[in-house]
């Protein structure tokens, strides 16, 4: 089982906020000043909400949260982000298109409702957590919104884990029950091993036979359960959904968001950035278990009664492109790996984007090149952002029409940004400074992880980013890094990021990434893993192009030491470049 800190107190707000300070507690405001009380919650909790509150560290009343008119009352649950859609007379609406047919929201809240149901029925608690294992198919916003309105805590995870990492999953989060894709149930552990797991339901497809659990279909599972589930008496700060980080610098952290969040980023950037109206249909190849395919697929299109369109399996070229004919998407959200596969596919030549009026991108900087291939061929400009899991979705971001190229954008309404030194100080005005980033979708904590808890959650909410920016005087910011990255090649600082987006601009360079990477002197030096465009051909000849292409673009220092020819860059499950495989292969 994971390791609690305590054992007289294994309840989520002890697990989540020991270990922190001692001095950790919930700030309330009564009287417009800051009062310390204990970390539960507010004084009129039942004790299912205190069992579950976590000290919120974003200071009420902020007035980034001002700006954007958010407030939601002290007993709040976040499944009112699906089921208002039924007051609000949309229940006939088309909520899920995909090769399944179509869902209404009235067909939707239903079977969400069946599956919270199902879940109490099997004796699961407040707070206690669902592991979803779970493909972009209906099942998985059921699943989702069915936990949190019964007041459990679904935990998002990526279906690309290997088994040792299902393990370790449902060892840290203590799920008590485990909803997975049929041909991902393999992925379970063959020995209970000491887990709390008591049972699995197998979405789409069959269960298997034996192994350690009991496993359910999921058509039985929510058999006779009734139609319609009252929201459980949740708390704003109460937790509603976990989510986990990448885990490229060490075992992934289970990252806590709490009832608030969603509607915050929907009151944020999916209010002031998207626009959406009922009449959207959002496309979001990246996948639900990612904060940012949960924002574009659940949060925002459920908020104002749209549609989003699923599809299972990985998102290929064909597969894309095959979707937005049939689905005819308004609002498509990539990834600059994404967009460069769809723009290189023979598919493209005859693709018809005409039904979008949206390109969003984040994850990873969008190079001008790739930009321009883009608006050249479909007539649209890709609006680039930046976000994290931690802050739940886009917290800075360029506008439809305002698009400044290589800059992630700048802060959306409801975010406030700081740039500081390496002591936490503001930054010299024009020079680069780490990113600190505070709104009220801020995760208040990783979980079981205090050390890097107060690593990353700053005081009065703050997320330190370890990303290194630079600020315009128009408020744009771009990225230079992280904060390590900064490497001294020939006694001269260099950010192998800078060398890459310049690269990156050339005609004969389809995909690339710059690393930093130690010789065997324990000096530093740059190396450039390049993809070139069809036809091009990876000699002496053209590293010899692309390193005078940096030369004269960037001072003549700055030019890649090493240049190695590769056919694609191997990505993460998140589709981003996987960057420490390819340190692996620096040579």
């Amino acid at each position: 089982m994971a390791i609690q800190p305590d054992r007289t107190d294994s309840s989520p707000a002890a697990v989540c906020n020991s270990g922190i300070s001692r001095m950790l507690m919930r700030a309330r405001r009564t009287d417009q000043k800051n009062r310390l009380e204990p970390i539960m919650s507010h004084e009129n909790a039942t004790a299912g909400q205190a069992a579950n509150t976590i000290a919120d560290r974003v200071p009420r009343d902020l007035p980034a949260a001002r700006e954007i008119g958010f407030a939601v009352p002290e007993s709040y649950n976040a499944s009112a982000i699906l089921f208002d859609n039924i007051a609000a007379g949309r229940g006939g609406r088309v909520a899920l298109r995909g090769d399944f047919g179509t869902l209404t929201y009235a067909d939707l809240c239903t079977t969400a409702a069946r599956f919270g149901h199902a879940l109490l029925a099997r004796g699961l608690a407040r707070g206690d957590r669902v592991l979803l294992l779970l493909d972009d198919t209906p099942a998985y916003p059921a699943a989702i919104f069915g936990a949190i309105r019964a007041g459990l805590v679904p935990v998002l995870v990526n279906t690309q884990s290997p088994a040792d990492l299902v393990a370790y999953y449902l060892e840290d989060s203590a799920a008590k029950l485990a909803v997975v894709e049929a041909p991902l149930a393999g992925l379970l552990p063959d020995r209970p091993g000491g887990l709390p797991l008591e049972a699995a339901v197998v979405a789409n497809g069959l269960p298997p036979r034996g192994g350690a659990f009991a496993t359910v279909a999921w058509s039985e599972f929510l058999a006779g359960q009734p139609d319609t589930l009252p929201a459980a008496d949740t708390g704003r700060d109460d937790m509603a959904f976990w989510m986990y980080s990448s885990g490229s610098t060490g075992r992934p952290k289970g990252i806590v968001h709490l009832q608030h969040d969603m509607a915050y980023t929907q009151q944020s950037y999916g209010r002031h950035l998207l626009g959406l109206t009922a009449d959207d249909v959002c496309y979001s190849p990246p996948k639900i278990f990612f904060a940012y395919g949960f924002g574009n697929a659940v949060t925002f299109p459920f908020s104002v009664g749209a549609s989003t369109v699923l599809v299972p399996g990985r998102p290929e070229p064909a597969r894309v492109f095959t979707a937005i004919e049939a689905y005819r998407p308004t609002v498509l959200f990539g990834l600059p790996t994404l967009y460069n596969a769809l723009i290189g596919a023979p598919e493209a030549a005859a693709a018809d984007l005409s039904s979008v009026r949206l390109c969003v991108s984040a994850a990873e900087t969008l190079s001008g090149e790739l930009a321009r291939s883009w608006r050249d061929r479909f007539g649209q400009e890709i609006v680039e952002g930046l976000g994290s899991t931690e802050v739940l979705h886009i917290y800075l971001s360029n506008l439809p029409g305002a698009v400044k190229q290589g800059a992630a954008g700048r802060a959306v309404p409801g975010y406030e940004i700081h740039l500081r030194d390496d002591d936490g100080r503001p930054a010299a005005s024009g020079e680069p400074g780490i990113m600190w980033v505070r709104g009220d979708s801020n995760a208040p904590c990783y979980w079981n992880k205090p050390d890097k808890t107060a690593e990353t959650m700053r005081d009065d909410g703050w997320i330190y980013t370890a990303d290194r920016f630079t600020v315009d005087a128009d408020g744009y910011y771009f990225f230079q890094g992280r904060a390590d990255d900064l490497i001294k090649v020939s006694g001269q600082w260099v950010y192998p990021l800078e060398i890459e987006l310049c690269l990156a601009d050339h005609p004969a360079v389809r995909e690339c990434a710059v690393l930093g990477v130690a010789m065997a002197d324990r000096r530093m030096t740059t190396q450039a893993f390049v993809v070139l465009e069809d036809g091009e051909s990876g000699d002496a000849a053209m590293t010899d192009a692309l390193q005078a292409f940096v030369k004269q673009r960037l001072l003549p220092y700055k030019y890649p030491r090493r240049v190695s020819y590769v056919d694609a860059l191997p990505k993460t499950g998140s589709g981003k470049i996987d960057r420490q495989s390819l340190k692996e292969r620096a040579t």
